[in-house]
């Protein structure tokens, strides 16, 4: 396509920002994601769907001022396949009522175009109105932002966790197998032995959706000297499964000394929604998530299980590393949960700490649509089943009314993405990401960067758009090389490097 330079083109006053409902934003990101595939592939069909029929450019091109109207410039495009290099992100985003604007990137391995759209709501939806923007030839710039995908290690039976003893060793459980120790360089893998035998998992009695088996591994802030694992798993007894988090210290590739720190009973049959994700805080505590263990709303009380804080599932724990209850959580009532930081969750796996604000952001499933991403909160309530960012999987599911102040997300999708681990990235790989939220998602395979400016999610980009594999984890080594599990019966190890490094 032939590179154009537009000036600015004014059709309005300054916007000023104001608080943008979730549904809105998410409705013009949606509309200017549409422009960035067509403009990416020559797919007039869906530049046209994105910009209205008035949208019009002003440029100059080869030092003549030129004014083109939509038309014209979708003649411009070709079809053509999606160029594997190309970035496309969105910066900002400035809305006032019905009308707004934004600043994008697209970014190739030649140069940067940066795009400004004002964008406005016609009727029930948004449009690109105007386009201008200004391109600038590739010097060093964004060359740390060239992905490409490296197999470390494979034939690992549905990877769910994996924490690095060192730059070269790592652990690894796997949801359908064994905790394992590997070697990244040699290759070389070794069983751990001492793994609970209540654990219960899908390898003799599977059917689809199970979630049964190993889930989350930590380590110890201490565990140098220490040497405690903290570990999630789906325990069984004759009543059922039931989410259980114990730690043990790594001896000689067993763990001993096992204790037991909490059981989300009570156990069901039902092989869903355990949760598992767990991470340390800055404050040294251990939090961590179990989910309703429910799979349609159909099957909710009166009061529903994420909203009763006498039952233990489908909320949010705080306790200290040897299972005690710290002084200073959140009162939920005498008769509460011990150990209980917040409620209203479905079913969430992904947990991290934010090494710069300190806040600890968690992954959320909908049901269908109304996946999120949320900023944890002591004594907050994130609204299942009494809201949600989706719809309801049994569609005649009232809620009960309620009066309670319930948390927004701070991100959600309008299509399924199933988040899944998520991490914060401080490497220097890719410097344009550092400080970059990252998560990984099971439907579709997705993998996704979120641009972060304190607890605010200014923009999103989906990556590997051209080879999906279902991820569950991102991890992040010692030195800040970058790695991805992937949820497959044969799940790989997938260091992401620099094309360009």
């Amino acid at each position: 396509m032939a590179a154009l330079v537009p000036i600015l083109f004014c059709s309005g006053k300054h916007l000023h920002s104001q608080s943008l409902p979730v549904s809105e934003r998410m409705a013009i990101e949606s509309v200017i994601h549409l422009y960035f595939d067509g403009w990416a592939t020559g797919d007039t069909a869906k530049l046209a769907k994105a910009m209205h029929s008035t949208c019009e450019l002003k440029f100059f091109r080869e030092g003549k001022f030129t004014s083109m109207a939509r038309a014209a410039y979708l003649n411009l495009h070709k079809v053509h396949v999606r160029n594997k290099d190309l970035i496309t992100h969105i910066v900002n985003l400035d809305v006032t009522g019905n009308v707004g604007s934004s600043k994008v990137e697209l970014i190739t391995v030649n140069g940067k175009f940066t795009d400004y759209f004002n964008v406005m709501k016609d009727g029930e939806h948004w449009y690109i109105v105007d386009k201008v923007s200004t391109y600038s030839p590739n010097k060093i710039f964004e060359k740390s932002a060239s992905p490409e995908k490296e197999i470390i290690l494979d034939q690992l039976k549905r990877p769910w966790s994996i924490v690095f003893l060192s730059e070269e060793e790592v652990l690894i459980t796997e949801k359908e197998g064994d905790l394992i120790k590997a070697n990244l360089r040699t290759k070389e893998r070794i069983k751990i032995g001492g793994f609970p035998s209540d654990m219960a998992d899908s390898i003799a009695f599977f059917h689809p959706g199970d979630n049964t088996g190993k889930f989350e591994i930590l380590l110890d802030p201490d565990f140098n000297k220490n040497k405690w694992v903290y570990l999630s798993y789906a325990a069984k007894n004759e009543k059922g499964m039931a989410t259980k988090i114990i730690r043990a210290t790594l001896d000689n590739n067993t763990l001993t000394k096992i204790q037991t720190l909490f059981i989300g009973a009570p156990h069901t049959f039902e092989r869903v929604h355990y949760g598992g994700g767990m991470a340390f805080g800055g404050d040294g505590k251990l939090y961590f998530i179990l989910g309703e263990r429910i799979f349609s709303e159909k099957s909710e009380p009166a009061l529903p299980i994420a909203q009763n804080v006498k039952d233990r599932r489908g909320k949010i724990y705080r306790i200290n590393s040897d299972g005690t209850i710290p002084n200073d959580n959140p009162d939920f009532g005498k008769d509460a949960v011990a150990g209980l930081y917040a409620i209203g969750i479905r079913a969430a796996q992904g947990m991290i700490l934010n090494p710069a604000t300190k806040s600890i952001w968690f992954s959320e499933h909908g049901t269908h649509q109304g996946d999120e991403i949320n900023i944890l909160s002591a004594g907050a309530n994130y609204g299942w089943p009494l809201k949600t960012t989706g719809k309801y999987r049994y569609a005649d599911y009232v809620p009960p009314s309620t009066n309670d102040v319930l948390t927004e997300p701070v991100w959600s999708w309008l299509h399924t993405v199933a988040p899944t681990g998520l991490l914060f990235y401080t490497g220097e790989e890719f410097s344009s990401w550092k400080n970059s939220l990252l998560v990984c998602g099971l439907s579709r395979g997705s993998f996704w960067r979120l641009t972060v400016d304190g607890d605010k999610i200014k923009s999103a980009e989906e990556l590997f758009v051209d080879d999906r594999k279902r991820l569950r984890k991102v991890v992040q080594s010692p030195d800040g090389k970058l790695y991805v599990l992937t949820d497959e019966m044969n799940g790989l190890l997938i260091r992401i490097k620099n094309r360009n490094g």
